[in-house]
């Protein structure tokens, strides 16, 4: 079994180092703007894309203009490999696999990455027409590295090296099945009655954030004062963002260690979360209370903890079956019957049938699970 894995680390940088990353990343973000821009002007004029090719060929060009003469300081294989990057988004586009590729903006998506060319050296990697940069090497890097991105966090630079493994098929060490019911009131409920608190991490961190987004909008734009400011909301949302990425690995890791299939609810995250504003001949309703509630479904980070969980039963020989959610909050677990009256409370599931009582959605996690377990029997099942 060969699998790739991502060791992501901190980067030593002093003025001059930042600089040349900062120009780099620049010349990235410009050469996959421009030809976004040319693409989307061609696709209004009912003319073809440009090929990886096509575009290519243009830089080549653009390289030996004057007035895009700064993209010959920046190394040629990040440029074709921003490229080659931007193509495939349009392949994952028309797979039907991904949004249409947006435009990068300063700050938010400075990054680019080295195809071959490079070293490391214990703490240190060299990366051609920068040099040397040490690193802070909290882990051992394991595997053939295949690639080594560089991305700006803030006011730091990060190193992340892709490397490829090859390993024997993974047998799970668990025979185990677990049901998984998401929400917002409890994080995560498990068919054997254990609950997860949610972290809520945008909402520990929402009146930090509105005062210092209150503070810029009372500055003068793109005065120092205002690029501070912007640099201290950045903080804040890189904050929020690893507070939800730490919290999702650790439980993610230890589900995937303690059970061998995982049965999830295929959340269609994209559709729940969506704005509730309409349009001007049709108005929505409660278009407040939905913002709200849009709000809490995105704190939640539920796609990334299936994506998670997903990768790392692969890696330990697991599986992640992903069943219908309709009406696993509204069965019971018991005897199976199906109405909203069952659903009394927030936290109890009472039938109205049979009278067994539990808590909701340690219910629905049953309900999931034994929708899991009959899919697997149908898919085994002789025909």
């Amino acid at each position: 079994m060969k699998i790739r894995k991502g060791y992501k680390y901190r980067l030593k940088t002093n003025h001059s180092i930042t600089q040349q990353f900062a120009r780099f990343a620049g010349g990235c973000r410009f050469v996959w703007n421009k030809i976004l821009a040319i693409n989307e002007a061609r696709y209004l004029a009912g003319v073809p894309r440009l090929s990886y090719h096509d575009a290519a060929g243009l830089l080549t060009l653009w390289k030996q203009s004057e007035e895009y003469s700064f993209l010959r300081d920046v190394h040629s294989q990040i440029l074709q490999q921003c490229l080659k990057d931007l193509d495939r988004a349009y392949t994952n586009l028309y797979a039907g696999r991904a949004a249409p590729p947006t435009y990068r903006k300063k700050f938010l998506a400075d990054a680019f990455r080295y195809p071959q060319g490079f070293q490391v050296d214990g703490n240190q990697v060299y990366l051609p027409k920068i040099g040397w940069v040490r690193f802070w090497k909290s882990r051992a890097i394991e595997g053939i590295i295949k690639n080594v991105t560089v991305s700006r966090s803030g006011k730091h630079w990060c190193v992340a090296f892709q490397v490829e493994m090859n390993m024997s098929d993974p047998v799970h060490l668990s025979d185990t099945w677990i049901g998984i019911d998401l929400g917002i009131a409890t994080f995560a409920a498990f068919s054997d009655g254990t609950l997860i608190p949610p972290l809520n991490a945008l909402r520990t961190q929402e009146s930090k954030l509105a005062r210092a987004q209150h503070h810029l909008a009372r500055k003068v734009k793109f005065s120092q004062n205002w690029k501070k400011q912007q640099a201290r909301i950045r903080r804040i949302h890189i904050k929020i963002a690893n507070c939800r990425h730490d919290f999702l690995h650790k439980h993610s890791t230890e589900v995937s260690k303690n059970h061998a299939v995982i049965v999830v609810e295929d959340l269609q995250v994209a559709h729940m979360s969506k704005s509730a504003k309409g349009t001007l001949e049709e108005p929505g309703r409660n278009v407040k209370a939905k913002s709200g509630l849009n709000k809490a479904i995105l704190d939640q980070g539920w796609g990334m903890f299936r994506r998670l969980l997903t990768y790392k039963q692969a890696w330990r020989g697991g599986e992640v079956i992903a069943v219908n959610p309709r009406y696993t909050s509204q069965r019971c677990a018991v005897c199976g019957h199906v109405s909203a009256k069952h659903r009394v409370q927030q936290v109890l599931f009472s039938c109205q049938t049979c009278g067994h009582s539990y808590h909701a959605d340690v219910n629905a996690a049953r309900n999931i699970l034994a929708l899991g377990q009959g899919e697997r029997l149908n898919a085994c099942s002789p025909r």
